[in-house]
């Protein structure tokens, strides 16, 4: 709906949705039809769906994981509990099989994303700007 209100006030703006950690899973359940030119997941443990495609966005999907950033240790799995709950958050967002465009979010650790000077904010801001990132695959 925010995204929607900004493109209502100025058509022409481009729109960046940057999701850290679990605001990466709220993110990813607010994508689908999403009007955003771009949808960056960084520090993520998973967004609930099994790969890019399945998130229903036009808006281009990013992802990035520091180095030492604790998030990868944590298992990428999702898996269905009868009579409970689904566990877990599924495919890793910078796994190939994800099918996301992977930015180099430089060494650090997971709260170090926007650190002045760091290469992940360097790249979110170059990605929020429209250009590419530096080091970017896929």
């Amino acid at each position: 709906a925010l995204v929607d209100e900004v493109r209502a006030v100025r058509p022409a703006a481009r729109i960046s949705l940057l999701c850290h950690s679990y605001g990466s899973v709220i993110c990813a359940r607010s994508a689908p039809g999403t009007s955003a030119d771009a949808l960056v997941l960084y520090g993520s443990p998973g967004v609930a769906v099994e790969d890019a495609r399945s998130l229903r966005t036009g808006a281009r999907v990013w992802a990035g994981r520091g180095g030492d950033d604790w998030i990868a240790h944590v298992p990428h799995v999702r898996v269905r509990v009868p009579f409970v709950a689904t566990v877990g958050f599924g495919t890793d967002p910078v796994a190939e099989e994800f099918g996301a465009e992977v930015f180099d979010a430089g060494d650090g650790g997971h709260s170090d994303y926007l650190l002045r000077g760091s290469r992940s904010l360097t790249n979110l801001a170059r990605i929020v700007a429209g250009a590419e990132p530096l080091g970017a695959s896929r």
